[in-house]
């Protein structure tokens, strides 16, 4: 009986436990369980590296895995646990608390002193954990309690403190490549136990497109499959392979409007916003209206783009076209008075004209060159021939002594040829003017009254 009544609770359960496994969503069945399994990430996985070689010599520091969402970096983590037979311990930070840390830690020290297993711990967006989170997960990850790895979308060095990063190797993911991305689409059509097992095939230009479309998520990607595998489900099966129409018809509902990986706060809006401006400052109007649009379509708040575009306007092109802070002022009060999406006009036609306008930096060198002198030089004296003689006193002490009324010089250029600077730093120039645009004929103008 003893005997009898304990084996059907194992079959029962792993019958169940089977099902569990078929029921789950594809991209969770699909996860690699072995590092061979594992596809993409050759710079830090690939024969040799020292993270593969960590991890095959058992000797895995705590991590922080960095990169972009369904490249794998839960994935790699379990990876880890089962390849170096560590515990797995999973934490969340959005759910999790100090008190979750505190009972992660004590059954890591229990683990460890009775039966001498390490334990991995787990922290899923890892960049959501505040100061005292982190600082109660410290000790622990420095004495050895536990082995940290901690994945994060976010830039680590933004987003964590100095002492977590001590403390911890940071790797980075990339997004999968379109090519590993297809390999992980024809396994999961194929896979006999956990995929889809023939159960529908997608011609070579779907499977193409689907690699481009999922922008290197595996988890997008797989996820997309099984929507058309519903999809096929309901049609009946058929041995003809899914033409690209007939995916993109499936998948019509699920992806036509995905949103683009764009986080307002996040790293992404860093580089989208650097690459922006970068553009229009390399002159690159195709590449500035493509970045406009990342951040359009991203949802970005369009008066940022207009206060970014007036910056540029003074900062990169200044006196070389005036016209171009003029043209980024007037997109910000055209956007305000029609809002978008027509807003979305003034903001291409800002762009691409400042993106071909003349550059100069001179006025933006030349602003930061006199602060420097003030901060470095203090507050020199006004030059008595320019202060202002507002008492019989001060008109005595010399105070406007020796002023020249420009409007009144015979040359008509309104120039008196006196130093107006301190006596200390007379001849310093701030304001050098390059041989662009406008701003050449303001060199020729001042080197000319240099000159007299």
């Amino acid at each position: 009986m003893s005997s009898s009544g304990s084996q059907h609770p194992d079959l029962f359960d792993s019958v169940h436990a089977e099902r569990a496994v078929r029921s789950a969503p594809l991209a969770h069945r699909m996860r690699p369980v072995r590092l061979d399994d594992f596809v993409g990430q050759e710079k830090v996985l690939g024969p040799g590296r020292p993270l593969r070689s960590w991890i095959e010599s058992d000797r895995v520091p705590s991590l922080i895995l960095w990169g972009p969402p369904g490249c794998g970096k839960t994935t790699l983590s379990q990876v880890i646990a089962a390849k170096t037979s560590s515990r797995f311990v999973n934490l969340s930070a959005v759910l999790s608390g100090v008190k979750d840390i505190k009972e992660a830690v004590e059954s890591a020290r229990q683990a460890l002193r009775m039966t001498g297993r390490r334990t991995i711990l787990f922290v899923d967006e890892i960049h959501r954990f505040n100061k005292a989170q982190q600082d109660a997960l410290l000790p622990h990850v420095e004495d050895g309690t536990v082995i940290l790895i901690g994945a994060t979308t976010e830039n680590p060095s933004f987003e964590l403190n100095s002492a977590i990063l001590s403390r911890a190797r940071v790797i980075r993911l990339e997004r999968i490549g379109p090519s590993d991305l297809a390999q992980v689409i024809r396994r999961a059509l194929t896979d006999p136990e956990r995929g889809l097992a023939g159960l529908m095939h997608l011609s070579d230009p779907a499977i193409d497109w689907l690699s481009h479309t999922c922008e290197g998520d595996a988890r997008r990607a797989l996820t997309a499959l099984e929507t058309i595998s519903l999809s096929v489900a309901r049609q009946g099966t058929s041995e003809e392979p899914l033409s690209l129409d007939e995916v993109k018809a499936a998948l019509e509902s699920a992806l036509e409007r995905q949103p683009i990986p764009y986080d307002k706060s996040g790293e992404e809006h860093y580089n989208v916003v650097s690459a922006f401006i970068k553009s229009i400052r390399d002159s690159d109007p195709q590449a500035g209206l493509y970045y406009l649009a990342r951040m359009l379509e991203g949802g970005e708040d369009p008066i940022f783009i207009c206060r970014r575009l007036v910056i540029l306007a003074s900062e990169d092109i200044g006196n070389a076209d005036p016209r171009a802070l003029q043209i980024a002022i007037a997109a910000k009060d055209a956007l305000e008075f029609i809002g978008l999406p027509e807003g979305r006009i003034c903001l291409g036609q800002a762009v691409t004209y400042l993106a071909l306008a003349p550059k100069s930096n001179a006025s933006y060198l030349g602003i930061d060159g006199a602060l420097s002198e003030v901060r470095e030089s203090g507050a020199l004296p006004v030059p008595m021939h320019l202060r202002n003689a507002v008492t019989k006193l001060m008109k005595g002490e010399g105070y406007g002594s020796g002023y020249k009324y420009p409007h009144s010089q015979a040359d008509g250029e309104n120039r008196t040829r006196i130093s107006n600077l301190p006596k200390e730093i007379q001849g310093r120039k701030f304001y050098v003017p390059t041989e662009n645009g406008l701003e050449k004929q303001l060199k020729e103008k001042l080197d000319r009254l240099s000159q007299k």
